[in-house]
């Protein structure tokens, strides 16, 4: 394994809602306009998700030799929902991306975890594991990584994060840090720092200056990650320049 860069279909996705591009399109623009190995996915963006379509995406893949690595799921419930249904359903509902990820050569399903920031921790962490436990038994076949980004309240969290990953302990899953900029009570760098040893690839952006990417990419090489690096910086500019710092400083 050796690190690679990715193109992540977010990172265009207003060329998706005018309708400029199409996931069709995806892998041919990751290698054409940007020389790039390898894509992820947005079940969001997927138009229709029968097996037509995805024999489409896989030869769309095959034909400019682009690997598909992951699929970011949305809207398909949270990992730390405080009812016990909604935990059920939160399993289930992903198991048919893990299934469609298996399909496409994909490694991993990226998940949201965010829960109530408002509910007591320790039983937080309960119900997320409880919603995970399953869902990681269903992927195990297959091979199929479920991942988890940080995308507010206590995925957010580093400490709350790693306490889950460590009482879950299951190989297939960990963390997909989101090189999200610093917020209110967010810092991005102990965030990456903390759930290094879990990541299971980088959800990577443009930091506000070069100086902060380059921290950032420090802070992977020095922890050890090796994988890939999927660029989610938003529109075709920002794109390029990440491919070129990432080019310019990834041993």
């Amino acid at each position: 394994m050796q690190n690679d860069i990715s193109l992540a279909q977010w990172a265009l996705i207003d060329e998706h809602r005018s309708g400029a591009i199409r996931a069709i399109d995806l892998p041919r623009i990751a290698r054409e306009d940007f020389g790039l190995n390898g894509v992820e996915w947005v079940n969001s963006l997927f138009e229709v998700p029968h097996q037509q379509y995805l024999d489409t995406l896989k030869a769309q893949c095959a034909m400019h030799g682009v690997q598909s690595l992951l699929i970011m799921v949305d809207y398909e419930g949270d990992g730390c929902c405080t009812d016990r249904a909604g935990r059920e359903l939160f399993s289930v509902l992903h198991r048919k991306w893990v299934d469609i990820a298996h399909y496409l050569g994909c490694s991993a399903i990226r998940t949201n975890c965010r829960g109530d920031i408002s509910q007591d921790r320790q039983e937080a962490l309960s119900w997320a594991a409880e919603s995970y436990h399953p869902l990681l038994e269903y992927a195990s076949p297959a091979g199929i990584k479920i991942l988890i980004e940080n995308h507010g309240a206590f995925s957010d969290d580093a400490d709350w994060m790693v306490d889950l990953y460590k009482q879950v302990a299951h190989p297939l899953f960990g963390s997909y840090p989101d090189w999200r900029g610093p917020g209110f009570g967010y810092d991005h760098v102990a965030y990456l720092e903390k759930v290094l040893p879990w990541a299971g690839g980088m959800s990577y952006r443009n930091m506000p200056t070069d100086e902060e990417t380059l921290r950032m990419l420090d802070i992977c090489v020095k922890g050890g990650f090796v994988g890939w690096y999927g660029i989610e910086s938003n529109g075709r500019e920002e794109v390029q320049k990440g491919i070129d710092l990432l080019r310019g400083h990834l041993p």
